[in-house]
């Protein structure tokens, strides 16, 4: 039986695994990571992380041919593939500090493998790293193999978190990069025939280590561009009128172009588009091409002016300030049908609110109220380590309510931001939380996803990403 050991229990190793597992039942799959407390909730029947469909996935495989386990290097020592899915942090500090990846993680984990193994291993790069990390990987493990062959293959993953595990069963295209030797090509075909059990062969595709690398950062600068091309629109269609939903339709209408990604927003988040685009400016720097780093830069930029507007416009509306006003936040999630909170933008608008000493009451479905206290206490990139080194202040912040109800956090709010597109949002009771808020009420949607001019029927002072804005806005613009 081929053994297949996934170091890192987090939100690519446990779901990418776990349906391996499924579809391959002749495939033993072990998920370890050095996390007691992850790895309990794996064997629970409350799973660290939120995905739609994930909980059926891990119980109709879990204790058959899907384990989860903290003896990592048994498993790793049994095992013939070996899947690296750690935290690559953006560097904080020395070299390359604020745009760079951290390879601690990663190195550690190789050093680890290069020391158990006793047999020939084929290693897998699932975390997204920078491009040329499988040579310094393949350095390390040769230099330490005590004449052991390992092969490296490059293996990214294109998850999008809330529609994972579909995504896993009805993959675009699966990406194995490896090295241009029979030996490298063998490790290719041999992953390959894994993918294969479910995969049509005309969407694995087979390339060298570099272009599988670089294929996965450029993958998610482009989707990330496409956010902020529109959120760029936005602000403009505020300055003229034009309704940025319109907008977005007739550019989405050109075959060329097409329609996804082209929803304007408070700006995007998650674990990977910011990090990688910084990664790749560092990458460009390194290699002497700064008008190329430049031009990425302008992604992240226009993101960060995205939320610093979105803040301004709800300050400047509520009479220049919100010292002492209790507003309501209507999710903390980075994306609906996720718990998923890194990057997200809700945490830079609720610290600009705090920072005008707002009272912050916050909703969200998924999020729990110790995960929204530590990112609202944590520093920039702190985020991407593992749980247990995350620094956490010993208090959290006193202006910060987390509540269980949409309804609780709206009462007597003076006004309620959308921050995630929760279905559940666009169906509430506007008319009654309107009646419970003080007034005038204001509602800042940074999702456009409730009905404007229903919601200033009620009564409602509405702004909404892009739209035409509310005559009360037009007396008090935005100034970033």
């Amino acid at each position: 039986m081929v053994k297949i050991c996934c170091i890192g229990a987090g939100y690519v190793g446990g779901p990418t695994m776990a349906v391996i597992a499924l579809k391959c039942p002749s495939i033993e799959v072990a998920v370890v990571d050095i996390s007691v407390a992850r790895i309990t909730a794996w064997n629970s029947d409350e799973l660290p992380i939120y995905e739609p469909g994930l909980d059926d996935v891990v119980k109709q495989c879990r204790g058959k041919n899907l384990f989860f386990s903290t003896e990592v290097e048994k498993h790793v020592s049994e095992a013939d593939i070996i899947f690296v899915s750690v935290n690559t942090p953006t560097k904080t500090r020395g070299l390359g500090a604020g745009k760079a990846a951290d390879l601690t993680y990663w190195e550690s984990a190789a050093r680890m493998i290069a020391d158990v193994s006793k047999n020939d291993k084929i290693v897998v790069e699932k975390s997204t790293v920078p491009v040329k990390t499988a040579e310094a990987i393949e350095k390390i493990l040769t230099h330490n193999s005590k004449g052991i062959n390992f092969q490296i293959l490059s293996n990214p993953e294109f998850l999008a978190e809330g529609t994972a595990i579909q995504d896993l069963f009805h993959p675009d295209r699966v990406l194995i990069g490896g090295r241009d030797t029979p030996e490298g090509q063998k490790a290719i075909q041999t992953l390959n025939k894994v993918y294969a059990h479910w995969v049509p062969e005309d969407r694995i595709i087979c390339t060298n280590l570099w272009s599988a690398e670089l294929s996965k950062l450029a993958a998610n600068a482009f989707l990330a561009q496409r956010i902020s091309s529109v959120n760029a629109m936005s602000a403009l269609c505020e300055a003229t009128g034009a309704d940025v939903t319109q907008v977005s339709n007739a550019v989405g209408k050109d075959s060329r172009i097409g329609p996804k990604f082209l929803n304007a927003s408070v700006g995007f988040g998650g674990s990977c588009f910011q990090k990688d685009i910084l990664n790749l400016v560092y990458i460009c720097e390194c290699n002497g091409l700064p008008e190329v780093a430049n031009y990425w830069k302008q992604v992240i930029k226009v993101n960060d002016y995205q939320k610093s507007r979105f803040v301004n416009r709800m300050v400047s509306s509520m009479f220049n300030t919100v010292s002492g006003k209790k507003i309501a936040i209507l999710g903390f999630a980075f994306k609906k049908d996720t718990g998923d909170t890194r990057e997200t933008p809700a945490i830079d608008v609720c610290k600009g609110l705090l920072g005008d000493n707002a009272h912050l009451s916050i909703y969200d479905p998924q999020v729990t109220q110790e995960q929204i206290q530590r990112d609202l206490s944590m520093e920039k990139f702190d985020w991407d380590h593992p749980t247990h080194l995350q620094p956490m202040s010993p208090y959290g912040v006193k202006q910060v309510n987390v509540v269980s109800d949409a309804h609780d956090a709206t009462k007597d709010a003076h006004g309620l931001c959308i921050l995630t597109e929760w279905d559940e949002f666009r169906t509430l009771d506007f008319k009654r939380i309107y009646d419970n808020m003080q007034k005038p009420a204001f509602v800042f949607d940074g999702r456009n996803v409730v009905d404007t001019s229903k919601l200033r029927e009620i009564g409602f002072i509405v702004y909404s990403i892009g739209k035409p804005l509310d005559a009360w806005l037009k007396d008090m613009p935005a100034v970033a």
